[in-house]
C-alpha cells in the first residue's frame, strides 16, 4: 500500500476480468488480484488461473477455501441456490471480498467494458472500498479485451468453447445448452450436480413428476434449471442441441466475421435468456 490505500482486482475466470488483471499489471504494481473459490469451479477455471499467474508474475489470492459449496449448502438445509435465492452469491463471494478487505481503504478494479457500460458488476457498498472502471475510462471494448489477452499469450479459457461464463459447474444461471456441454466435457460433474439435485427432491418428499410440477407451479424450486430435472434435461439433449445449432447458424449469418464466442452468447441467450451473477460474470 504505497500510498496507503490497498488497490484490488477481483478475477473471475473469465475473459474480461483477465484481461483487466493484465491490462492493470504493469500501471499498478502493488495490485492485490483474488479470486473466490467455491470449491465448485471448472477444471478449466483452475488452469487459467495458473496460467495468468505467470502472466502477472504474482499469486492470486483465493478466498473462501475453507468454506465452500458443501459448507453452505449444509447451512441452508440442503436448498438449491437460484435466481430468488443467491445464497451462492452472497456467503461465497460478497462476504469472503468485504471479511478479506477489511476496514482498510481500498480501490475496487470492476471489468466492465466500455461497450456494455449500462451492465452492472460487483460494487461494494462499503464507505471505504472505491469502484473504478478502467476498460470504461479506457475505452476498452470486447476487441480491447480480446487483444489484451492475445498479445499476453494467454488466450481464452478452454470452457469458452462450449460455455459463455465462467462460475461454478452447477450454476444455475448457465444455459440448457451449456448444461449438455457439462455434460459432455465433464460427465462427472454432470453426475454430482444429479446427485445434489436428486436429494433435493427426496429430501424435499417430492414423489414424481407430477408432484413436483405442482411445488414448482407454488413457487418452489427444488431444481438447478427450475422448470425440469437435469435428468429430464439430459433426456432431450437432441432437442436442446438442435435449436441451439439453429440459433448458433443464425447468429453466424447475421455477422459472418463475428467471433465465435459472440456467436455462442446470442444463441444461448436465444434458447433460454438469463441474467448472469453480477460477480461470476465478468
Amino acid at each position: 500500500m504505497l500510498d496507503g490505500v490497498r488497490h484490488i482486482c477481483g478475477i473471475s475466470g473469465g475473459k474480461d476480468s483477465s484481461a483487466l488483471a493484465v491490462h492493470l499489471r504493469d500501471r499498478i504494481p502493488e495490485m492485490e488480484y483474488f479470486f473466490c473459490d467455491t470449491g465448485a469451479e471448472l477444471p478449466e477455471t483452475y488452469e487459467y488461473l495458473t496460467r495468468l499467474e505467470v502472466i502477472l508474475g504474482k499469486p492470486i489470492q483465493r478466498l473462501n477455501a475453507l468454506r465452500g459449496f458443501d459448507h453452505w449448502f449444509e447451512v441452508f438445509r440442503g436448498a438449491l441456490p437460484s435466481p430468488q435465492m443467491r445464497w451462492c452469491t452472497k456467503n461465497m463471494k460478497i462476504k469472503p471480498i468485504e471479511e478479506w478487505i477489511g476496514d482498510e481503504p481500498a480501490i475496487s478494479y470492476v471489468a466492465i467494458r466500455a461497450d456494455e457500460a449500462n451492465r452492472k458488476g460487483y460494487i461494494s457498498t462499503k464507505s471505504n472500498i472505491d469502484t473504478v472502471f478502467p476498460f470504461i475510462d479506457d475505452d476498452i471494448d470486447h476487441d480491447g479485451v480480446m487483444r489484451i489477452l492475445d498479445d499476453a499469450g494467454i488466450g481464452l479459457p478452454e470452457y469458452y468453447e462450449w460455455r459463455t461464463r465462467s462460475g461454478c459447474y452447477f450454476c444455475f444461471y448457465q444455459r440448457k445448452a451449456e448444461w449438455v456441454g457439462l455434460a459432455d466435457k465433464h460427465p462427472d460433474l454432470f453426475e454430482r450436480a444429479v446427485a445434489i439435485e436428486q436429494k433435493v427432491l427426496q429430501d424435499a418428499g417430492v414423489d414424481g413428476d407430477a408432484d413436483f410440477r405442482a411445488k414448482a407451479m407454488a413457487g418452489r424450486q427444488y431444481t438447478w434449471t427450475g422448470n425440469e430435472t437435469l435428468v429430464e434435461l439430459i433426456g432431450r439433449r437432441d432437442e436442446i442441441m438442435e435449436r441451439h445449432e439453429a440459433a448458433l447458424e443464425k447468429k453466424t449469418k447475421e455477422r459472418p466475421n463475428r467471433p465465435l464466442l459472440e456467436a455462442l452468447a446470442g444463441a444461448f441467450d436465444e434458447d433460454d435468456d438469463s441474467d448472469a451473477c453480477a460477480v461470476c460474470a465478468l
